[in-house]
């Protein structure tokens, strides 16, 4: 069992409380009316699957019944951060590879230096 925090409740809640709703940022066509067949079945039926990072709509079924955003890694489970309806992430799969060639490069660095000196 994981904790989840709820953004509005400011707590961290048993994973049993929140229910997952699907993939969350998906805009509803500005004007269904005009849109083709294929256009709205791809809005009601197509979602992403990735491997990594992705954003997910929850709902905080059991307490405020409020919904709201999880950035979770499909891998390994961990939860990123949880954040309001409306509001923008701040960890997305290019600030996370951003993050990890900084990373390797500060390593990189580290490295020649410790040979340099050797």
């Amino acid at each position: 069992m994981f904790h989840i925090y709820c953004p509005y409740c400011e707590e961290w809640r048993e994973e049993e409380e929140f229910h997952p709703k699907g993939q969350a940022h998906i805009q509803r066509p500005i004007d269904p009316e005009s849109c083709s067949d294929e256009e709205w079945g791809d809005y009601l039926f197509f979602r992403d699957n990735p491997r990594g990072i992705h954003h997910e709509l929850w709902v905080h079924a059991v307490g405020c019944r409020k919904f709201f955003n999880i950035t979770r890694h499909t891998q390994s489970y961990e939860i990123l951060e949880t954040y309001r309806m409306g509001e923008t992430p701040s960890v997305t799969a290019e600030s996370v590879k951003r993050e990890a060639i900084a990373a390797a490069a500060s390593t990189a660095t580290s490295e020649s230096a410790e040979e340099v000196r050797a």
